[in-house]
């Protein structure tokens, strides 16, 4: 198997990003965001994943967290993206439910190169430390335009913490299923031949 590797960087007004991601790691993450509550989650992401990640964003948190979370956003998708490569030999869909203690996060994903991203539920409190809720939904929604995803992603709960790190592990539960080689399968998984 080659290596599903992949490193981006990207410089905006905004934002400095550099991303480094190993789809076929062991968990290991190093992340700085300036947002503790966002690179918990990322950090878990990697973890539960299975994924090495690297990632370093300097980003003008003087205004909010918006430009910082959706620039991670992005270049993380598009790092993604990047590393599956060709899809040859990819399991590609996936779903899965994860629970933390009250909350309970559903994903169901295809890597099927098309984006599209659904979202049903709300977030019980608004923020969680600096990080503002909802932006774990925009962040799930510009991952997968920029990766190439059919998301479907669902939340309930009644505490914004517990319900956004049981959809980020969810995230990275089903997104390692269904970037996992399946070694029955020669080529890419469509009956067109290609993704």
């Amino acid at each position: 198997m080659t290596d599903r590797t992949a490193e981006i960087t990207r410089e905006t007004a905004e934002t400095e990003i550099e991303c480094a991601l190993d789809l076929d790691g062991s968990g290991d993450a190093e992340v700085e965001t300036g947002i503790g509550f966002f690179d918990h989650m990322l950090t878990a992401f990697a973890t539960h994943g299975l994924f090495d990640l690297t990632l370093q964003c300097d980003g003008d948190l003087e205004i909010d967290d918006h430009h910082t979370v959706e620039d991670v956003a992005i270049v993380l998708g598009e790092t993604l993206g990047e590393a599956v490569g060709d899809k040859a030999g990819m399991v590609r869909y996936a779903d899965r439910r994860v629970p933390l203690d009250e909350a309970v996060a559903s994903v169901v994903v295809d890597i099927s190169g098309r984006p599209r991203f659904y979202f049903d539920g709300e977030f019980s409190q608004d923020s969680v430390g600096e990080f503002t809720s909802d932006m774990a939904r925009h962040f799930a929604e510009s991952l997968a335009m920029n990766a190439g995803l059919t998301l479907h992603l669902e939340v309930e709960g009644e505490n914004a913490h517990h319900e956004i790190e049981a959809l980020f592990k969810c995230l990275a539960r089903a997104l390692d299923d269904a970037t996992r080689i399946d070694e029955r399968r020669g080529g890419t998984p469509s009956t067109k031949g290609r993704l």
